[in-house]
């Protein structure tokens, strides 16, 4: 006898989905405990089933959320279900896959998913052959039922198929197939979508019938039904990447098709379809079958540019001031803090404040409101990679295009030829040139057009010729696009404000110290902005600042400036709260500030200092309580002890040895031994660059902890984690150099792993030189403990290093050499022409390191003899034997 209800308890639970419909949240809250309470019964779940399946009279929504509470109980503790529960879900299931109803047959359909994703196919041996056989109903909701589970199973379950030892896919697939043609477009769309589901992962099972898909997908080119069109073109986009072969023969037809699809009337079959062009960009083959093409596809781009009527209303295109409405929280995105990167070459290695930490490259972060992907974004980024295959060959095509739209009376197609100025900016730079003495002062008129959003597009699209105009005359372009850029930092729409923010920082990052005469400008402009802003873009204001700080450095030190800028930023910290993730990109704006501002942040050190450690021991402490008590004390959020720690650093490098007297009354170190064994990655990167910058600013208080901070450095070696491993190797740079001859008994710990990253193949460039420089420091103060390695680094030291500037990184590296060359010679005999090309590197080596080099050069010349130099240097490329003799007389 089949299990049956109780009708007190049924009555029960329908009382119960009925009261969980209800808008008001006090009965929404009795309703959850109540459903935990019931969660109890063993056989709760079967009483849900049945109201799902069996209670047709009842309301089609009613019987749809007993099915959803269902699937949640199915997700959250299917495994604990009693096996005759579990069985009579699973029957209930298969016997009503056909529903009259549609909501029912989706929501069965997304329980079965969710059966199996919990368990295993093998645990349900019997389902995809019931549903296999549903396919063949003549009974159309039975088909479609069945087909609806089984798109469901394949987006969910497809690997799981694919791996599945009794080989299903053998068999769905050509079953699939079959249906393309099926007069149902329903049944249609579930078809290919299903087939869909193995183009990426390039299923065996569908490769061998790859031909028959791909005839079936034009043969359904032209469907009337907007879901089987977009579901063809998401196929085709797909083909392009895993079987470009298979389409090779059609490809004309195929660019011909999907040309038409991108200016399809529904738009999203249109958003689809230009998805194939950035698929196609990526493809070596793109720019020949695409050059036939290329005249008809820009038009169409440019044409999906252009903001639709429905963009207009969502982003309130209408509404030109908002500066005074407060944002929902709901707008501002997370932000993601980068932790501080050390390299030698502080000036061009720091991996600080970039400025376009928030303007997406393709410039679609103007529509954040809308920060789905839309067509105009996708027809933008097309354009883009477009114009970086094409380069300058499609100007010829765009420029009449650009003539006509750019200057159109009506602001829509106005805004969409800025837009494309911006897009190709990349790609066509060379042959946007000549046009740009033209070009830029109108854009720097649009900056003040009537419409907020012409405004914010300009904004972006400037930026992106920076680094042009900062190559020309102040006068004629930076100083104008600077003037008119700072009024709309200042505008009265937020979005203009944001995007001429942005602008602003990458400005600042193209001009670095040229912007030093408009500072008192610039700075006036930024701090006025503080009191303007609302909530999100006061954290764009921070990047701008900080950005600032980075590219002038010290030039920000004059006391005006100083004034001017500190207080609003001191006010904004002091208002924050310990826990409030605004302080991010405060902290990260406040190390680029101290950083630049050297001693001229002396006034502020002290709170800032003492917050910055007692945010570090904070998460430290809430660390240590949620591991030893996970049930009672959640995981902190890391982030504000990596903050901490890069403000700590910035404070370091910008004040020196002034930060000594906070070191010695604080804890730091002692933490700092916490931070470096953090498993979190990013928290030891910035531990060792903090551990670095105090080894520079007040060594005396990180040697007595030496003995503690080696090992653990050594074990940092490891360049699985190019940025932790980076920062430990220019610590222990940092600190041989202040050890001297003390840091003989720490070789052994760290020069094997030295050893083994210079001479790993594809270390990335910026970690190869640390590796070199580090190698060498500990060279010039222990040469006798390292020179016997020579041998083993000399040729990869020297490749390493012939190609960073003279610096005095690159100087204690280069004596340090020196100095184990003449504790060891023979270790540099074989590779003796790289030694000679790097010294041949410097350009203005001071007198006594010239004078090492001399002494070596003509050492090895002495030695092996006059003809036997002459046959060696010959092998020398002509700049290099040139330069070795004018300067050193070899």
């Amino acid at each position: 006898m089949a299990w049956q209800p109780e009708e007190s308890g049924l009555g029960q639970i329908l009382q119960l989905l009925k009261e969980s419909q209800s808008p008001d949240n006090a009965t929404q809250r009795a309703v959850q405990l109540k459903l935990e309470e019931l969660n109890k019964f063993p056989d709760f779940n079967n009483y849900l089933i049945f109201v799902l399946t069996k209670l047709k009279n009842e309301d089609d929504p009613t019987r749809s959320l007993s099915g959803l509470i269902l699937k949640n109980n199915v997700r959250a503790h299917f495994e604990k279900f009693p096996p005759e529960v579990a069985s009579f879900i699973k029957s209930e299931c298969l016997n009503s896959i056909g529903d009259p109803s549609p909501l029912i047959r989706a929501t069965i359909g997304i329980l079965i998913t969710t059966i199996v994703a919990k368990g295993d196919l093998r645990n349900w041996p019997e389902l995809l052959p019931a549903l296999c056989q549903c396919l063949d109903s003549d009974d159309y909701s039975v088909c479609e039922g069945a087909f609806g589970a089984l798109q469901k199973i394949c987006e969910d379950s497809a690997e799981a198929l694919d791996n599945d030892p009794s080989r299903p896919l053998n068999v769905l697939i050509p079953k699939f197939l079959q249906f393309f043609k099926q007069p149902s477009p329903k049944i249609r769309s579930h078809a290919i979508a299903c087939v869909n589901q193995f183009i990426i992962g390039r299923t065996q099972a569908l490769m061998v019938h790859i031909d028959a898909f791909i005839e079936n997908l034009f043969y359904l080119a032209s469907d009337e039904d907007t879901e089987v069109r977009k579901n063809v073109c998401r196929a085709l986009v797909m083909l392009v990447e895993v079987r470009m072969d298979r389409l090779m023969p059609h490809i004309n037809s195929i660019i011909e098709y999907m040309m038409m699809r991108t200016t399809d009337e529904d738009d999203t079959v249109a958003l689809e379809a230009c998805e194939f062009w950035l698929s196609l960009a990526e493809q070596p083959i793109c720019k020949e079958v695409l050059t036939a093409h290329i005249e008809k596809l820009v038009p169409i781009l440019v044409k999906g540019m252009k903001y639709s009527e429905i963009d207009i209303i969502l982003l309130k295109g209408d509404v030109e001031e908002d500066e005074m409405i407060p944002d929902k929280e709901s707008d501002i995105k997370p932000r993601f803090h980068r932790a501080k990167s050390h390299t030698h070459k502080h000036q061009d290695g720091e991996e600080g404040g970039g400025g376009d930490g928030d303007s997406d490259d393709d410039g679609m972060d103007d529509d954040d409101s809308l920060s789905d992907w839309n067509l105009r974004k996708c027809s933008a980024a097309a354009l883009d990679v477009l114009a970086n295959v094409f380069r300058e060959d499609i100007l010829p095509i765009l420029l009449p295009i650009l003539k006509e739209i750019l200057f159109h009376q009506n602001w829509e197609i106005k805004e969409s030829g800025i837009l494309v100025l911006g897009a190709i900016a990349e790609g066509c730079m060379n042959g946007m040139i000549p046009h740009l003495p033209e070009l830029i002062p109108y854009l720097i008129g649009c900056l003040s057009d009537k419409k907020a959003l012409v405004r914010s597009i300009t904004c972006w699209t400037l930026s992106r010729y920076a680094h042009w105009v900062v190559g020309q005359p102040h006068d004629m372009y930076l100083k104008p696009l600077m003037t008119e850029l700072l009024k709309r930092v200042l505008d009265g729409n937020k979005r203009v404000q944001e995007a001429a923010c942005s602008a602003f920082a990458t400005l600042e990052e193209e001009a670095c110290t040229e912007l030093v005469p408009y500072l008192g400008f610039i700075l006036e402009t930024l701090v006025f902005a503080f009191s303007k802003y609302q909530h999100k873009n006061l954290l764009i204001l921070y990047d701008a600042i900080g950005t600032l700080a980075d590219s002038v450095g010290h030039h920000l030190n004059k006391p005006e400036y100083v004034s001017m800028l500190m207080p609003p930023l001191i006010d904004k910290w002091n208002v924050l709260k310990d826990e409030d993730k605004d302080l991010f990109p405060l902290l990260e704006c406040l190390s680029s500030v101290a950083t630049a501002l050297q001693s001229g942040f002396l006034p502020y050190c002290e709170p800032v200092y003492r917050r910055c450690v007692s945010l570090v021991e904070q998460t430290l402490s809430q660390n240590l309580a949620s591991m030893q008590n996970p049930e009672q004390f959640d995981p902190p959020d890391k982030d504000f002890m990596i903050v901490a720690l890069d403000l700590l650093s910035g404070l370091a490098e910008g004040l020196n040895q002034h930060i000594e007297s906070l070191v010695s009354d604080s804890n730091i170190l002692k933490l700092l031994y916490q931070c470096m064994q953090d498993p979190m990655p990013e928290v030891r990167q910035s531990s060792f660059a903090l551990l670095g910058d105090l080894t520079k600013a007040c060594f005396m208080h990180v040697k007595q902890c030496i003995g503690d901070f080696m090992p653990i450095l050594g074990h940092n070696l490891n360049p699985e984690y190019i940025s932790v491993c980076n920062n430990a190797t220019w610590a222990i740079g940092e600190i041989s150099i202040k050890m001297g001859a003390d840091m003989k008994e720490y070789i052994p710990v760290v020069v094997g792993n030295l050893i083994e990253i210079i001479n790993r193949p594809n270390t990335p460039k910026t970690l190869l030189e640390n590796t070199a420089i580090t190698i060498g420091r500990l060279g010039l103060v222990c040469p006798a403990e390292v020179a016997p390695n020579l041998q083993q680094f000399i040729r990869q030291w020297c490749t390493s290093l012939r190609n960073i500037r003279d610096n005095e990184e690159k100087d204690s590296a280069f004596r340090g050499v020196c100095h184990m060359i003449s504790v060891n010679p023979g270790g540099v005999v074989q590779d003796f022409i790289f030694f000679c090309d790097a010294v041949a590197s410097w350009v203005h080596p001071k007198q006594d390191l010239k004078e090492m080099f001399y002494k070596i050069l003509h050492g090895f010349k002495d030695q092996v003899g006059e003809e036997n130099w002459k046959k060696f240097s010959d092998q020398f490329p002509v700049p290099l034997r040139e330069r070795l003799a004018v300067q050193y007389g070899v």
